[in-house]
């Protein structure tokens, strides 16, 4: 469970981490109430809580039903009672079966008894027919209108190997699994597919971003160094990376471009003498350090003498490259 609670990465400033923990019931209503009460203390992930046992995810749900665990799974041969303990405890359910008339069958029934959230599972099954499965429950909700059919999808990899589960994951993320559910814990693997994840949802359309803001580097002092440079997560970070490898305490000043570079950013105007003298007086920057020099990069020296006059700091012109930030910046 240690493993799993460190699952967490950065990537270009963006948090990465595993959402839910499934607990399995593979022994007696006991050990399975007993799992419960442990991984929930140890962990403020989701929960899944996976039984065929009626008794056992009632105890279960005693102990996390404010967590709203999702329960798996209901049948075409327990349905009524799984709706029951659904509908009680007001938490999403997942129903499974081979066919896709027995699954609109049964999200049919579960909503007339009043159970809306609901998650769609097709079973064990090769992963050419639970990709055949996910293609035609989308096509059947997005082109047919087929309500029933409109509920998010659950893929469960069953395979010890784990090269064979990140694999067999990715293809589930990729073809349409809204969740999957995997019993790897390695850091490389849930790395990668959290990495895949983040790249097919993410806006092409969309840079990557961090908050417009002041960044302290290091033990940073009223008589640091400050640098300007754009929002787009690449530039900062790679900034980042070679003032912290200068060693010098530094500022840094990201200013809001819409994520765009540092040239593209000038050439759009986004990234002008009038907003980096805004951004300056937003950030307070002059009660933060005790002088009145600012480092711009090298590609837009030309508006130096312009952002001097607007912005009434000295403008020092900076290396063109990131990586000439170390040498640049311990002989300033």
């Amino acid at each position: 469970m240690k493993n799993i609670n460190q699952l967490k990465f950065e990537r270009v400033g963006q948090k990465l981490e595993v959402n839910l923990i499934a607990i399995r019931q593979n022994a007696g209503k006991e050990k399975f109430i007993q799992a419960v009460k442990l991984i929930s203390g140890i962990s403020d992930l989701g929960l899944v809580l996976m039984s065929d046992d009626l008794a056992a995810l009632k105890a279960g749900m005693d102990l996390v039903k404010a967590r709203k665990p999702l329960i798996f799974h209901a049948t075409k041969e327990n349905l009524s009672g799984f709706a029951a303990l659904a509908k009680e405890y007001a938490v999403p359910l997942v129903v499974t079966a081979a066919d896709l008339e027995t699954v609109s069958s049964m999200t049919k029934e579960l909503n007339n008894a009043g159970v809306s959230e609901i998650i769609i599972d097709t079973g064990k099954k090769s992963i050419r027919d639970r990709i055949w499965d996910s293609t035609q429950v989308r096509r059947q909700a997005l082109k047919k209108s087929n309500r029933s059919l409109g509920f998010p999808l659950l893929a469960v990899v069953e395979n010890s190997d784990p090269y064979e589960e990140a694999i067999e994951a990715a293809t589930f993320i990729a073809k349409y699994a809204g969740i999957v559910l995997i019993k790897g814990v390695q850091s490389w693997e849930a790395l990668s597919l959290l990495t895949l994840r983040q790249n097919i949802f993410t806006d092409p359309q969309k840079p990557l971003q961090i908050e417009p803001k002041v960044y302290p580097v290091g033990q940073a002092n009223d008589k640091s160094p400050v640098l300007v440079t754009t929002n787009f997560s690449l530039s900062y970070y790679t900034v980042l990376g070679e003032v912290e490898a200068s060693k010098i305490p530094s500022y840094i000043v990201s200013v809001d471009t819409e994520g765009m570079s540092v040239l593209t950013a000038w050439a759009a105007e986004k990234f002008t003498p009038d907003k980096i003298s805004d951004s300056l007086l937003q950030f307070g920057v002059k009660e933060i350090v005790s002088h009145k020099k600012l480092i711009i990069p090298g590609y837009v020296a030309v508006m130096s003498g312009e952002l001097e006059e607007k912005s009434g700091w000295e403008i020092i012109v900076g290396p063109k490259e990131a990586a000439g930030l170390p040498s640049f910046l311990k002989k300033l």
